[in-house]
């Protein structure tokens, strides 16, 4: 496993562990560490969407009627910018929600892209809490990550619940190539 699946898996298995279950995904490839980790996951329950604001308002009404925070997961540029209104309400009605915002790392935000806008408090103050740790890697530690999801699924329930919101960048590859893509390469001329 490379970083970026690691972090997939520590974050949806701490998420899962606490009892959010509800994972509403907007696919992406941005977004693929996330989205194949609630995959592999057994407990999660995922709905995926192709319209970001159907599943910004599918998570808030799962939200509303349980108590617990659903979970929004995008990938990167304007993708998120479709949650907006959904977050809003969120914060309005003091209901829980963690959006997770897949991002692209930092050399390749602004370029002009529509994939690549500044996600970094795209949501201003309609959120409890932001948080972007930087690119999956050895300079945040595992235990980071999970107390850093752990405070975040705590900001979305106290004091006030509402809307939490993680940017989280990833650099390609995403996942570490398998044998056969591997003897794939060895046969490609450069």
């Amino acid at each position: 496993m490379n970083w970026n699946e690691c972090w997939g898996e520590w974050i949806i298995e701490e998420l899962v562990r606490h009892g959010t279950l509800c994972f509403c995904i907007s696919p992406g490839s941005r977004s693929t560490p996330l989205t194949a980790a609630v995959a592999r996951n057994d407990l999660a329950k995922s709905v995926v969407f192709y319209d970001e604001r159907a599943a910004a308002y599918f998570a808030l009404g799962h939200a509303r009627a349980t108590g617990k925070p659903a979970v929004l997961i995008c990938t990167s540029g304007t993708a998120g910018a479709n949650y907006l209104p959904a977050v809003i309400e969120s914060s309005i009605e003091q209901i829980p929600l963690l959006v997770l915002t897949a991002d692209r790392p930092p050399e390749l935000r602004d370029t002009g892209a529509n994939q690549a806008i500044n996600q970094t408090h795209i949501f201003g103050t309609h959120v409890r809490w932001f948080f972007d740790p930087g690119c999956p890697g050895p300079e945040f530690t595992p235990a980071a990550l999970l107390s850093t999801i752990n405070h975040a699924l705590s900001k979305t329930q106290r004091p006030l619940s509402g809307p939490v919101h993680l940017n989280l960048p990833f650099r390609e590859p995403f996942f570490e190539k398998n044998e056969a893509e591997k003897s794939i390469d060895l046969l490609l001329p450069p």
